[in-house]
């Protein structure tokens, strides 16, 4: 069993992954178009399943392939909350589609200028936003603008509790620190690596686990 407590975290952590990756190989995360989609889909994919997030960026009007910030910026918001109807929760996320789309705006929707921004600046100004809290900050920073910052959810929480990890970091900053801290600073690492633990906490770490052919089944203290 690879143990990741202590001083032993750094060389666990990297070996999970590397037995991820060798079962899942580079997953090309985040599934979107652009930049600007990912934006949208981290605000929709709040507490709902993937597959409603793509029902719902599938009904905006004239959507070929590139879903543009111009017309969210200029759709009512009445319009937009039954557009977005099957992410669930749709006024609210109606509504923070318009705050985060406004803050995209002040760097002109340009992708290029914002990548040279400063990390901790943007996401204090993200979590500023109505809507957007530290995961869905993270997600549009690590996936729409590739800036080194791992994104934490319950999967991630669930992995590392399944593998036995011993005091466990009750706030989300704890909890990434942990990763920021044991992985070398690599934004194409903390992509695939958080890809990853989503892919196998769907496909084996549920709620009610399937270890049969988990990649990690060696490794879990749970089973």
């Amino acid at each position: 069993m690879i143990e990741i407590r202590n001083g032993e975290f750094m060389a666990g952590l990297s070996e999970i992954y590397e037995l991820l990756y060798k079962r899942y190989g580079n997953l090309n995360w985040w599934p979107a178009d652009s930049p600007y989609e990912i934006i949208v889909g981290a605000v929709l994919t709040q507490n709902t399943a993937w597959s409603n997030v793509e029902k719902a960026i599938a009904n905006f009007p004239n959507f070929d392939k590139t879903l543009a910030p111009e017309l969210i910026e200029e759709i009512p918001i009445e319009e937009l909350a039954e557009i977005i109807r099957p992410a669930g929760f749709f006024n609210q996320k109606s509504a923070y589609l318009k705050a985060v789309t406004e803050w995209f705006k002040r760097y002109d929707y340009d992708v290029e200028a914002l990548k040279e921004g400063n990390l901790d600046f943007l996401r204090k100004e993200l979590l500023a936003v109505k809507g957007v809290g530290k995961e869905t900050a993270d997600s549009i920073l690590l996936y729409a603008f590739k800036f080194p910052t791992f994104v934490i959810d319950a999967y991630t929480r669930r992995l590392l509790e399944r593998l036995g990890v011993k005091n466990i970091p009750k706030e989300y900053d704890g909890v990434k620190a942990l990763f920021e801290t044991a992985l070398p600073h690599d934004e194409s690492l903390w992509n695939n690596y958080h890809a990853c633990i989503v892919i196998n906490a769907k496909e084996h770490c549920k709620v009610k686990p399937i270890c049969v052919g988990c990649p990690l089944v060696e490794q879990c203290a749970y089973r």
